[in-house]
């Protein structure tokens, strides 16, 4: 008994660590709102639109292998829910829509560690857009940002750790 404690023991702290370790330093986050607008005065949200943008001249993006898509949208349920939002199609206080984009191309100036000397560096980036506007007035109210660097050979679980980081981060920027 006392050895599958350990075992299981082990294998929890083991989880924990690869959890706390998803890389997330490169991820940027900002947001602004519009200051005159109450957002505890909003119940409901609606879905306006999703898009996607892909820059990769040498067809070097890795697709991930499940729907990006499905798991943003999944992301920004939960944690507007979190806030008392309720989804509906009728009528909502607030429209919700997104952008990602990724841009292989992107270049980056980086010091060689050895010889000091600057040089530009391809470093592909990605980018996640959260905006809620106003359905009376088409008006944009809040607009969070992420931004970071792609992870290169990232397995499905990373990718989706730093989508949770990246959503969860954002959305707790918008005012209550």
């Amino acid at each position: 008994m006392r050895k599958y404690l350990t075992l299981i023991t082990a294998a929890c702290f083991s989880l924990m660590a690869g959890c706390a370790t998803t890389p997330t330093d490169d991820i940027k986050i900002d947001a602004e709102a519009d200051p005159k607008v109450k957002f505890s005065g909003y119940k409901t949200y609606g879905w306006l639109g999703s898009a996607g943008i892909l820059k990769d001249p040498e067809g070097k993006w890795n697709k991930p292998e499940f729907d990006v898509d499905a798991e943003i949208r999944f992301l920004m349920d939960r944690e507007l829910r979190k806030r008392g939002l309720t989804e509906t199609d009728k009528k909502p206080d607030m429209l919700i829509a997104y952008a990602m984009g990724v841009n292989m191309a992107a270049l980056k100036v980086k010091e060689n560690p050895e010889t000091k000397q600057k040089i530009l560096k391809n470093i592909p980036k990605g980018a996640l857009l959260i905006i809620v506007a106003d359905p009376a007035t088409d008006y944009v109210m809040w607009l969070g940002r992420a931004s970071a660097d792609v992870q290169k050979g990232a397995d499905a679980a990373t990718i989706k750790a730093r989508l949770d980081y990246a959503v969860t981060q954002m959305l707790k920027k918008m005012p209550k």
